[in-house]
């Protein structure tokens, strides 16, 4: 029976309370689905950018991204492919009911299949391993990494999907739980190729099913891409450690609190207050950025002059500021006391 071992450390509590304060804020920060919208894109394209990158994918994130759009580039077809597969893997992970949600097998074979498509041959897509690998260095040759062997993965994947859907080890943490699942389908590797995308994208879907979806705001995988010889250390520290996912954990628990963070200053910066929100009466309105600041601002100091144009909005002019003021007063989200200049625009 798979129990992952470790120690709950001062770095690992940090870590988790303050993944818990940014997740409170950002699921209940009350956006425009515009803003709901680019917040979710933008993970999808830092996801599955650095998600293949860190495996070796030569685009950069621009070319990534207009792969994603359809675009033509000029790039290797592997690496265009690998950017599309890892496109595939995250709409099939979104498309899973995660009410009732039990892992199994099925599930890892398909992640695999969508991430190796075209790339692998088509017998070896969502099939394990039959042979004996080792995992090199890149830089010296140097064998890092000898998984199990092809014969022992049906039983360890069973066993570890088994800790997956056991009510027990709800008990853990949802983040160390994921993390703890990330390492262990990386250090069993059933697969040729594709087995850490495999692992994360897995990993990211037990999150979204305990819970952690945090909106799907968020990308772990640009934090272990712009960290990689942290994000392998942190893995190789396991088996030097006996087993004992401590030190990896740390290092995982870290990469979502800074991420969410991030998140939570951005969410934070254009969250319309709960207030306005209900002076809208659930009605569609679509708040643009210029308005967003000017709400932003007004909540801030209290209320906006015609004087504060110039700072607040530099470059622009006087009648556009005064257009955008409209429609706020327009639709009752502000008013304006005075009629001179020297008015000033309050909440109402």
């Amino acid at each position: 029976m798979y129990q992952p071992k470790f120690s709950i450390t001062n770095i690992i509590l940090k870590n988790i309370g303050s993944i818990e304060a940014s997740k409170e804020i950002i699921d209940n920060a009350p956006l425009l689905p515009y803003f709901e919208k680019e917040f979710r894109e933008d993970a999808m394209v830092r996801t599955i950018h650095y998600g293949t990158h860190i495996e070796g994918n030569e685009l950069d994130l621009s070319e990534a991204e207009k792969v994603l759009k359809g675009q033509q580039i000029t790039a290797r077809d592997r690496d265009i492919q690998e950017v599309i597969n890892y496109r595939k893997v995250m709409d099939y992970i979104d498309r899973i009911q995660l009410q009732d949600f039990k892992a199994d097998e099925n599930i890892i074979r398909q992640l695999h299949k969508l991430t190796v498509e075209k790339i692998l041959s088509p017998e070896q897509c969502g099939e394990f391993r039959k042979t004996q690998v080792v995992v090199k260095n890149t830089s010296t040759g140097e064998i890092s990494f000898r998984p199990p062997s092809a014969l022992a993965i049906p039983f360890q994947l069973k066993e570890l999907l088994e800790f997956v859907n056991r009510a027990q080890s709800d008990e853990i943490h949802p983040v160390l739980k994921s993390g703890a699942i990330h390492y262990e389908l990386v250090r069993i590797h059933p697969f040729l190729d594709g087995n850490g995308r495999v692992a994360r994208a897995f990993a990211t879907l037990i999150l979204y099913k305990e819970g952690y979806d945090i909106r799907k705001f968020f990308s772990l995988e640009e934090y272990f891409d712009k960290n990689a010889y942290g994000y392998y250390e942190a893995l190789q520290s396991v088996a030097e450690k006996d087993g004992d996912l401590t030190q990896w954990l740390e290092y995982f628990t870290s990469g979502l609190s800074i991420e969410l963070s991030k998140i939570r200053q951005k969410v934070e910066g254009i969250s319309v207050d709960a207030k306005i929100k209900k002076k809208l009466g659930g009605k569609p309105m679509m708040l643009t950025p210029r308005q967003l600041k000017i709400l932003e601002y007004i909540q801030k100091v209290g209320y906006l002059q015609n004087q504060a144009f110039d700072s607040l909005f530099p470059q622009v002019s006087e009648d556009t500021i005064l257009n955008e003021i409209k429609g706020l007063v327009a639709a009752r989200i502000i008013k304006k006391h005075g009629v001179t200049k020297g008015a000033k625009y309050i909440m109402r």
